[in-house]
């Protein structure tokens, strides 16, 4: 396209894939890829090592959908082994959250077209009042190992590979949370991670392990690192990582930013070593199964490590010395290694998703974006760092985006409030935002008090402050800009989603900065959220605003719903009719109270999304929707 033409909606959200967990199998790339034109069905995709001049192979077809509801958000669906020219590839299926199994021939042809399917997909698991996910494989025992939360509880357990139909058989119940198992090299011991309410996994949890009987049982349960609710120093752990030595290495934040440790004798529970202690985080929020910051290719630890909002991947040896990886990405997610092979999903300010295959020794890179470019570099806005003075005084972050053009004292701007609120604004090329700036808008995606990505103390701003914090730095990153005489201050909006959504209510209620704005699955009101919301974040509130009811003043005094009336600017409300998290009801209360206002408000729901839409043309509506309400009230 021209860079003088805007971008459309369709071009920015219609067709770009996500992708997700990629992981080096030998001479092999396997990943996900999560389609917006198939409703957000997300399949398994497989090539040999960065070659790209044929087609990937899909290894789930339509109408597999692999997907994990575990916690609502879900996250690892997918575990893999590869035995010789055989790939085992297990997954749970959104259509009837069962796992299942299916083997691939053909791996040592390292053509795609020679893969051939050894079985059809099997159902392993039974159907069941449970959700299954964030599993791995257990070759020496032949079974699949993970999570099941049931009544109200997580629980590790297996099932049993080729066989048809089974209970998951119980390891190890929780007291109330459980992730990221790590089966070390020699299949004798279990690694995970354990947290209990009113903690969040990023607040206070626990690295647990255990020793593995030949039969499979779990014995010798031990808590290695990190803390429960309510002690002295909370700290987080994410991530645990055995190295072929037997030893461990998991993440942990107890010095203020979440850098990683190792402990060579995991038995013993002590002596843990750090040798590589940093200003930087190394570990992301554990909202989803699945993530992975760290990992090692055979002779060395790699990690993703973000500083002031920007990722790297560094190489981090025995004898404490840290080097950079030498590539041109500066956002990282999904970081895997295998012999002397890493592979991460990659992008830039001005370069699209997309998988980055590195030759660790040689230094060699290929990225290979998710889809074609939509915008040629000229016409596209890169994301500047803007730091300003946000709540309380503290220094702020933003990703601020010009327009097209340039910016001055009469471009609106768009404020961005990430959801989390335990998120953070990444610097990836978003052709979301770029369908703004080709449009003439700056773009501010702020990362408020609160956000990831800039230590614990960073973190710990919104505790008991949420509706404050956040807003108090939003309005200030719109007001800073305005100061410059890059915004007009007739001209700003805000959005947000889910809890962005309630920070943008909150500060349509409480400044007087914004003239609009556009909600997704928003909060709006904290004591029903707290009541109603799912069992994940059922405690969160404890931490973001206080105790319940004995801090009930401070929910009532920050809901916008029981201040709807301080509002007075238009309002557009997006809301799937199967959330869970956000019910509808919220929304519905609060565009009534808007109403009630004289207000000018639009509420478009969608009957079959939740919280969080997956379907493009969902997205691509909302997208639209949202431009033509805010130019019609803006006067642009």
């Amino acid at each position: 396209m021209s860079s003088s033409q805007p971008l459309s909606a369709r071009t920015a959200l219609g067709r770009q894939p996500t992708l997700k967990a990629p992981q080096v199998l030998g001479n092999w790339v396997l990943w996900l890829e999560q389609r917006p034109q198939e409703k957000g069905r997300t399949t398994a995709m497989i090539r040999p090592w960065r070659q790209t001049n044929k087609p990937a192979k899909e290894l789930t077809q339509a109408p597999a959908n692999l997907r994990c509801r575990i916690h609502e958000y879900g996250g690892g669906p997918m575990a893999v082994a590869l035995t010789g020219d055989k790939l085992l590839l297990t997954w749970i299926d959104d259509d009837d959250r069962c796992l299942w199994q299916q083997t691939w021939l053909g791996l040592s042809r390292e053509d795609c077209a020679a893969l051939t399917a050894e079985t059809q997909p099997v159902r392993i698991s039974a159907p069941g009042t449970w959700a299954l996910g964030g599993g791995l494989i257990d070759q020496e025992r032949q079974r699949w190992v993970g999570v099941m939360e049931r009544d109200s509880r997580d629980h590790l357990v297996c099932v049993a590979l080729n066989q048809n139909d089974q209970q998951p058989q119980l390891l190890h119940a929780a007291d109330d949370f459980v992730g990221y198992p790590a089966l070390s090299a020699d299949g004798n011991k279990l690694a995970w991670v354990e947290w209990r309410q009113p903690a969040m996994p990023w607040d206070a949890s626990e690295l647990r392990c255990a020793c593995l009987t030949p039969d499979g049982e779990l014995t010798q349960v031990q808590t290695l690192a990190g803390s429960r609710p309510g002690a002295e120093q909370a700290i987080s752990v994410f991530q645990p990582l055995w190295l072929p030595d037997g030893s461990l290495v998991v993440a942990e934040d107890s010095s203020g930013w979440w850098n990683l440790m190792r402990l060579a004798d995991p038995l013993s529970g002590s002596n843990w070593e750090r040798p590589w202690p940093m200003q930087a985080e190394t570990a992301m929020p554990q909202w989803v199964f699945g993530m992975s910051t760290s990992a090692w290719d055979g002779e060395q630890l790699l990690a993703a490590i973000c500083a002031e909002g920007r990722w790297q991947l560094k190489q981090l040896r025995g004898d404490g010395t840290i080097s950079s990886v030498d590539q041109p990405f500066d956002d990282l997610a999904d970081l895997h290694a295998n012999g002397g092979r890493a592979v991460v999903i990659a992008s830039s300010s001005s370069v699209g998703q997309g998988l980055l295959e590195l030759e660790l020794a040689t230094g060699d890179w290929q990225h290979t974006p998710a889809s074609e470019a939509a915008l040629p570099i000229e016409a596209i806005s890169c994301a500047e760092p803007l730091w300003f003075e946000g709540a309380d005084g503290l220094r702020t972050h933003a990703w601020y985006y010009p327009p097209l053009g340039g910016a001055s004292s009469e471009t609106p701007l768009l404020v961005k409030s990430h959801s989390g609120p335990t998120a953070m604004a990444r610097r990836g090329l978003s052709l979301g935002i770029q369908f703004w700036t080709t449009r003439g808008w700056g773009v501010v995606d702020v990362n408020y008090g609160g956000s990831t990505g800039f230590g614990r103390a960073y973190r710990e701003r919104l505790n008991s402050g949420w509706g404050v914090v956040d807003v108090t730095d939003c309005a200030a990153a719109a007001t800073a800009l305005v100061e410059a005489s890059k915004a007009h201050p007739e001209r700003i909006a805000i959005e947000g989603g889910s809890a962005g959504g309630f920070t943008t209510l909150a500060c349509l209620c409480f400044t007087d900065v914004f003239r609009a704005g556009a909600c997704r699955y928003a909060v709006s009101d904290l004591k029903s959220l707290a009541f109603e919301t799912h069992r994940f974040e059922a405690g969160y509130l404890d931490s973001l605003v206080g105790d319940w009811p004995e801090d009930q003043a401070r929910y009532e005094q920050r809901s916008p719903l029981l201040h709807a009336q301080s509002i007075r600017c238009p309002v557009i409300f997006f809301q799937g009719l199967q959330d869970k998290v956000v019910v509808p009801e919220q929304t519905e209360r609060m565009a009534a109270a808007l109403r009630n206002n004289g207000l000018a408000v639009e509420v478009q729901t969608f009957a079959e999304e939740g919280h969080g839409f997956r379907d493009s043309e969902v997205k691509v509506q909302v997208l639209e929707e949202t431009e033509r309400f805010f130019r019609h009230h803006l006067g642009l």
